[in-house]
């Protein structure tokens, strides 16, 4: 039985299949990661600085227009084939739950209702000073014609500058966030792990702990993570997200309706 064969096989036997999805998933719709080099306007900024309450205090114009930027760049993407393969495996009959690391709406655009969104949305905002969420209005202002520094608008309720609400490096998840994705994970068959690092806690940790729960554990990756001590319930599937992901699909499918 090759990997892809045992793959759809515990798929095909699972009722519930979590989903955890990285940046490499959201790379493939034109988002760049944080491993890649910056260019245009940002070039020479680093992202990993742009992501801190510091950088905030400290300009909180530039992080502003760097959260604007960001908006664009989401606003402008489309769901990928990866996406929308796992919006489809929802259609066969198991219940398909994504916990995401990406702040972007991707998995949404394709289709996909059970998103649990690890570090925020860019979509919502929230006050620095209170950190209630707020609306944001329709973003007519484009980053590339006035310059990286923009002046965060305020808060309603306390007049306080809002940032994105996002989690910022040294940050918690959002309240209730961890808790959602320990269930979801207690109570699936299958965890698939598409285009993770690895290496953002605590979501690097998810394998390990469906893996400590016996769980059939699928990384979808473009290096070979191998199978590790955890062979018998491990597989490995190289490849990009797009590709990948639509091969299960497809053969899942083929699977069910010979069923």
């Amino acid at each position: 039985m090759t990997d892809y064969e045992q793959a759809v096989k515990a798929l095909i036997e699972a009722k519930k299949i979590v989903v955890s999805t990285g940046a490499g998933i959201s790379q493939e719709s034109g988002i760049p990661t944080y491993r890649d080099g910056l260019t245009g306007l940002w070039a020479g900024h680093n992202p990993q600085y742009l992501e801190t309450a510091n950088a905030f205090r400290e300009n909180p114009q530039l992080v502003w227009g760097w959260y604007l930027w960001r908006r664009q760049q989401v606003a402008r993407a489309k769901p990928n084939a990866g996406h929308i393969a796992l919006h489809q495996m929802a259609t066969l009959g198991r219940k398909v739950s994504i916990i995401t690391q990406n702040i972007d709406d991707l998995h949404e655009k394709a289709g996909s209702k059970e998103v649990l969104h690890l570090h925020g949305s860019l979509a919502t905002p929230q006050c620095f000073a209170c950190h209630r969420p707020a609306v944001l209005a329709a973003d007519n202002v484009q980053v590339t014609d006035f310059g990286a520094l923009i002046e965060p608008p305020r808060c309603k309720k306390c007049n306080g500058k809002l940032r994105p609400g996002v989690v910022w490096y040294g940050e918690e998840l959002p309240k209730g966030a961890w808790k959602t994705a320990m269930s979801l994970i207690k109570d699936c068959d299958v965890l698939v792990s598409v285009g993770t690092s690895g290496i953002v806690t605590p979501a690097s940790d998810l394998p390990d702990i469906a893996f400590g729960l016996y769980k059939t554990v699928i990384h979808v990756n473009t290096i070979d993570q191998g199978v590790g001590e955890h062979e018998l319930n491990e597989i490995s599937l190289v490849g990009k997200a797009t590709e990948v992901l639509t091969r299960l699909y497809s053969m899942m499918s083929k699977e069910v309706q010979t069923q």
